[in-house]
């Protein structure tokens, strides 16, 4: 995938902000759309298809969080990677951030080429990860299409996040093994000491409840983390 076809939606209320932003990524190739509230991103992403959404926290109409939510429960939006822009820098935000699916977290003021690095990196991560083997896996009742970046539990297609959908490749492709935590911040996030475990662990109870009687497969390791089980009728 050219990085001249790729779209990146920037929801963000500064003027300023938005037209630098969208001066400096249309100049690194990307096609840009730009909306100031929260409401009018959520309509815009469905019809513009982003392959990453740029979201401001403090929104004049609502919280960056419940937008993130909002692309996240959408089935037309789910796998969209989405960064926050933010000037709060606390640790629960960063947290509540991951929490509701975003995929980066970034401190205003920032460095626009520090950013650039920042997007092109998920953005290849995200298409290595959807491009690393095109056959389908399947567990028991899970059917996985790692090309498609669809998910089936019998014969019902199950809406994943990226970071889900990530999460539950890793489980079955290393199934038996134990993931901890900090691995799974590592290989999964992409990163290590800047989150808490309990981000991982929320995201794997939302797995399992996304997954129904799927959710069984992942194992709690005590202590440890998580594993797949090595067959599906273990």
């Amino acid at each position: 995938m050219s990085e001249s076809a790729l779209r990146i939606l920037v929801i963000e209320d500064e003027p300023d902000l938005a037209l630098t932003l969208c001066y400096n990524l249309q100049k690194a190739g990307y096609e840009v759309a730009t909306e100031p509230t929260g409401r009018e991103g959520l309509i815009k992403a469905e019809s513009f298809h982003p392959n990453l959404v740029l979201l401001d926290l403090m929104l004049p109409d609502t919280s960056g969080f419940e937008v993130c939510r909002a692309l996240k429960t959408n089935e037309m939006t789910c796998s969209a990677p989405v960064v926050m822009l933010t000037a709060r820098g606390e640790e629960v935000d960063r947290v509540r951030g991951f929490e509701v699916g975003a995929e980066d977290y970034v401190l205003k003021p920032f460095s626009v080429k520090e950013l650039l690095l920042r997007i092109k990196v998920i953005l290849r991560r995200t298409s290595s990860s959807m491009s690393e083997d095109s056959s389908e896996i399947k567990f028991g009742s899970l059917r996985i299409n790692q090309e498609s970046h669809q998910v089936w539990v019998e014969h019902e297609e199950i809406a994943l996040t990226i970071l889900e959908f990530r999460l539950i490749c890793k489980f079955v492709l290393q199934k038996g093994k134990t993931q901890s935590r900090s691995a799974l911040l590592s290989e999964v996030w992409g990163t290590s000491g800047e989150l808490t475990t309990r981000t991982v662990d929320t995201h794997v109870k939302r797995l399992r409840d996304k997954l129904k009687g799927a959710g069984k497969y992942i194992q709690t390791i005590r202590g440890v983390g998580y594993r797949c089980q090595q067959t599906p009728d273990a």
